[in-house]
């Protein structure tokens, strides 16, 4: 009967580290890897090309133990400015958690804001008057504080992803 209420204690603690998180610094259990920037086809709107910042991204877990409910949020900024000028936010790994030593599948955040014009896409890129942007990437495990996991800035080249 001990064994078996020892076994459940057991469990719980694991479901509770693996669900939380509150009590480790998100940095510590996942790690940013095979990072890939530039400007998503957004398609047209108002009868304009639109472009929009992306980052594409793996997480993977760097700890013994599984990781889960971990958020993201993107944060950008147009080079030289200290105003926030778009964001994406996602939940990157669910409560199912992500073993120790796995990576995420590809995880992609992009900004509803961007650039607009009728020049064609890879002809925007090259505007005299396009500001390039940079990303501030930052993690939240479960009820923990948000850390920053890096920041890069927006490459100039098109995704179709």
């Amino acid at each position: 009967m001990l064994s078996r209420v020892l076994a459940l204690l057991a469990c719980a603690a694991l479901l509770f580290g693996c669900s939380t998180g509150s009590a480790q610094d998100v940095t510590k259990v996942v790690a940013v890897e095979n990072v890939q920037t530039g400007w998503f086809d957004a398609g047209i709107e108002n009868g304009m090309n639109k472009l929009v910042p992306t980052i594409m991204l793996m997480l993977k877990n760097i700890s013994n133990e599984p990781v889960g409910n971990v958020q993201l949020n993107a944060i950008m900024r147009r080079v030289g400015e200290t105003e926030e000028w778009g964001g994406a936010y996602i939940r990157a790994i669910g409560s199912e958690g992500l073993p120790p030593g796995a990576s995420t599948k590809p995880i992609v955040l992009r900004s509803q804001l961007g650039y607009t014009g009728i020049e064609p896409r890879a002809t925007m890129l090259q505007n005299k008057q396009f500001v390039d942007v940079r990303i501030q990437l930052f993690a939240k495990w479960g009820s923990a504080q948000w850390a920053k996991l890096g920041e890069w800035t927006i490459e100039r080249q098109l995704l179709t992803q």
